[in-house]
C-alpha cells in the first residue's frame, strides 16, 4: 500500500500542475482577431512587432543554449529552461505593455513563428476546445478517492449490497458508483512483495544442478526455478554474481550484480480448488543488460565512480561530519575500491551509433504507429515506415486483434446490460505484436545506426487522443450530449484501441538488449503521423541540446 498511496499523491501532485499550466495557457491563447481587439493594432503591426522581439530574444537563447554545453556551469543554471519558448512565455508574464503581450502570445500560439498566412477559425475553436477537455478532464481525475486495499474478506462488498438495498440513489453518480462496487471483481491474491535490493535473494544449486532462491523475511524457505531454455541464462548469471562475490571474501561490488531487483508476486489462475494450488507464485526480476559483457559493465563503472567521487567531494566539503557521515563516507569508498575490481563476463563491442541520427515512433488515433528516420543535423527525414511496412507479412495480425477487441467489447456490454461480471482479459496477441513493432523498429534503428530512439510521452498521449475524440463528437453533434457520448463510442470501436503504454516498455527492452537508448519527448499535436514523427525527433534533439 505504502507504493499505492506514493503514486497516488504523485499523480494528484502533476495532474494539479497540469492543470495550473493548461489554464495558463488557456488563458494567453487568443485568435487573431480577439488580439487585434486587445491591442487595439491590426494583425500586421503585431506581426512587424512579434519579428521585432524574435530578433531581440532569439540570440540570448542561443547563448543560454551554448553556456549550458559548457564544463563550468553551475548546476542552478543547468535545470532552468533556456528554450526560447520559455524565454518567450516568462516575458508574457512580466509584460504589461498591451502590444508586447499580444505579440507574445502571438509568437506562442504560432511555436515561436511568423505565421504569414490567415488563421483559420475553425481549427483555432477545435483546438482551444481540446484544451478545455483536457482541463475539464484532468479536474474529473483530480477529484478521485484515495486508494483503498483490496476487499479480500468481502465486507466491502456486503456493506454496498446493504446500502443499495435499503436506500435510493440521490443521482446517477451515486448509482453508477454502487453498481460499479457490486460489479467488480476483487482479486484475491496478495499485493506483490518487492525485493527492491539484489541481496534480498540468494541463489542456490542443488546436487542435481536445478535452481533454488531464497528471499530474505521469509525464514529458510527455498523455492526452485521453473523457466524456458532462454530465461536460463539469467538465472545461471545470477547466482554466478553471487557465487563469485561469495568466494572472493565480498572483494567484488553487488553493484555490479546483473540481477538489479525482484518482485514476487502471485498471477491467479482460472481453475477451482485451493488458492494455493490454482494460483502461480512467479517471480519478477530486473537486470542491467550493460553487466551482461565486459565492454558495458566497465561503461558502468565509470558512471558509479563519478557519481560516488563527486558524493565523497560534497560531503568532505561539509567539514565537522557526524559518526553517521562519517560511516557513509566509508561506505562510498569501500564500494569505489570494489567496483574497480569487476565481474568476469564475455566481450561484446558496445553499439555505436551516429549521434545526429534518431529514430522517433509517434503514436495517434487512426494510425497508432508510424516511423521516422530523421538526420536531425541536416534537418533531413531518411525513411519513413506505417504500422503495414513493419509487421509485413504479419500485417494480418492486427485485423486478428482488432476482432477479437470488438467480440470482447461486446459480450462485456452484454454483461453490463445483465449487471453480471464484465470483467474480461484479452489474449497475449496483443502482446505478440508488440515485439514484433519493437523488434522491427529495432531493426531500422540498427541499420541506419541510429543513435536513440524517441518515444512520446505517454501521458500527454491519452490526453489528446481522448481530447481529440471528444472535439470530434462536439462538432458532429453540436449541443446534444448523449449523441456526443454515442458517436464518440462509435468511434472508439471503429479505432483501434492500442496499448501504448506496453508497446513503449517493449520497445525500450529490445533497445536495452542491442545497447541503443531511448529518450522521452513531446510529440506535436498537430500535423499528419509522418509530420508528428519527423517533429518529435526534432523537439527531442532541441531539448537535449538546451539541457
Amino acid at each position: 500500500m505504502d507504493y499505492v498511496y506514493k503514486s497516488w499523491f504523485a499523480l494528484q501532485k502533476r495532474r494539479k500542475y497540469q492543470i495550473e499550466g493548461k489554464e495558463r495557457w488557456l488563458k494567453m491563447l487568443k485568435s487573431d482577431l480577439e488580439l487585434e481587439q486587445e491591442s487595439q493594432c491590426s494583425l500586421n503591426v503585431i506581426r512587424t512587432k512579434a519579428t521585432e522581439i524574435l530578433t531581440k530574444f532569439a540570440p540570448q537563447s542561443e547563448q543560454n543554449s551554448n553556456q549550458k554545453k559548457g564544463k563550468n556551469t553551475k548546476k542552478s543554471t543547468k535545470s532552468k529552461k533556456s528554450s526560447l519558448f520559455q524565454i518567450l512565455l516568462n516575458t508574457y508574464g512580466a509584460t504589461q505593455d498591451p502590444l508586447t503581450r499580444c505579440a507574445l502570445a502571438y509568437l506562442l500560439k504560432n511555436k515561436c513563428k511568423i505565421n504569414e498566412l490567415d488563421e483559420d477559425p475553425e481549427e483555432f475553436t477545435r483546438n482551444r476546445r481540446k484544451k478545455e477537455i483536457e482541463i475539464e478532464r484532468l479536474k474529473d481525475q483530480l477529484q478521485s478517492r484515495i486508494p483503498k486495499g483490496r476487499d479480500l474478506t468481502g465486507e466491502e462488498w456486503l456493506e454496498t449490497l446493504e446500502i443499495a438495498t435499503a436506500n435510493v440513489a440521490q443521482n446517477e453518480k451515486e448509482a453508477k458508483a454502487w453498481q460499479a462496487a457490486l460489479l467488480r471483481k476483487t482479486a484475491d491474491v496478495p499485493f506483490p512483495v518487492a525485493y527492491e535490493s539484489n541481496e534480498d535473494m540468494t541463489w542456490l544449486k542443488n546436487d542435481k544442478g536445478r535452481l533454488f532462491v531464497r528471499f530474505n523475511g521469509l525464514g529458510k524457505l527455498t523455492f526452485e526455478i521453473y523457466c524456458d531454455k532462454h530465461h536460463l541464462q539469467y538465472f545461471q548469471r545470477f547466482l554466478e554474481d553471487q557465487e563469485i562475490k561469495r568466494n572472493s571474501k565480498n572483494q567484488h561490488s553487488s553493484s555490479l550484480f546483473t540481477l538489479r531487483s525482484g518482485r514476487l508476486a502471485w498471477l491467479p489462475g482460472e481453475e477451482k480448488g485451493e488458492v494455493w494450488k490454482v494460483n502461480q507464485l512467479n517471480l519478477y526480476c530486473s537486470l542491467d543488460t550493460r553487466m551482461w559483457t565486459t565492454e558495458g559493465t566497465q561503461q558502468v563503472v565509470e558512471e558509479k565512480a563519478t557519481t560516488i567521487t563527486n558524493t565523497l567531494t560534497k560531503v568532505k566539503q561539509k567539514g565537522d561530519l557526524k559518526d553517521k557521515q562519517q560511516a557513509f563516507i566509508t561506505r562510498q569508498q569501500s564500494t569505489l575500491d570494489r567496483i574497480n575490481n569487476p565481474f568476469p563476463r564475455p566481450s561484446k563491442p558496445n553499439y555505436q551509433g551516429q549521434p545526429s541520427i534518431l529514430v522517433s515512433v509517434s503514436f495517434g488515433l487512426k494510425k497508432p504507429v508510424t516511423v521516422a528516420v530523421v538526420d536531425v543535423v541536416k534537418n533531413e527525414v531518411l525513411a519513413y515506415r506505417s504500422v503495414k511496412q513493419l509487421l509485413g507479412e504479419n500485417y494480418n495480425l492486427l485485423n486478428r486483434q482488432r476482432q477479437q477487441q470488438q467480440r470482447l467489447s461486446h459480450e462485456r456490454h452484454k454483461a453490463q446490460k445483465q449487471n453480471a461480471p464484465n470483467s474480461f482479459g484479452e489474449s497475449e496477441l496483443g502482446q505478440y505484436i508488440d515485439r514484433l513493432l519493437a523488434d522491427a523498429i529495432i531493426a531500422i534503428a540498427k541499420t541506419y545506426q541510429a543513435d536513440s530512439i524517441v518515444i512520446p510521452k505517454l501521458r500527454d498521449m491519452r490526453e489528446q487522443i481522448s481530447s481529440e475524440i471528444q472535439s470530434r463528437a462536439e462538432k458532429k453533434c453540436p449541443g446534444y450530449k448523449e449523441a456526443q457520448q454515442k458517436y464518440a463510442k462509435e468511434y472508439r470501436i471503429s479505432i483501434h484501441r492500442w496499448s501504448y503504454g506496453r508497446l513503449i516498455e517493449s520497445i525500450k527492452s529490445q533497445a536495452a538488449k542491442v545497447g541503443i537508448s531511448t529518450e522521452i519527448g513531446t510529440q506535436p499535436i498537430k500535423g499528419s503521423p509522418q509530420e508528428k514523427a519527423g517533429n518529435l525527433a526534432v523537439f527531442a534533439y532541441q531539448e537535449r541540446q538546451a539541457a
